[in-house]
């Protein structure tokens, strides 16, 4: 699973797909300020960016794709 809820934050890994969005979308309404980990994602589909996006959580790591570090990073710090 890319989506995995740790006692630390909610930690996105490898690709997300669309279907991870759901996941994500309900763990950030369960834990409302919950951190979100960056560092391990790869790839992440433009719905998993949108809940980002929407729901403005804080957020850790560095993720390795490059896009993703220089563009959707900056837009969610």
């Amino acid at each position: 699973m890319t989506v995995r809820i740790e006692p630390d934050g909610i930690h996105l890994v490898g690709r997300c797909s669309a279907e991870d969005a759901d996941a994500l979308l309900v763990a950030l309404q369960e834990q409302p300020g919950c951190t979100v980990d960056l560092g391990a994602a790869q790839r992440l589909h433009l719905a998993v960016a949108q809940v980002l996006l929407a729901a403005r959580p804080p957020v850790r790591g560095v993720p390795a794709n490059d896009f993703l570090a220089r563009y959707l990073l900056n837009l969610l710090q």
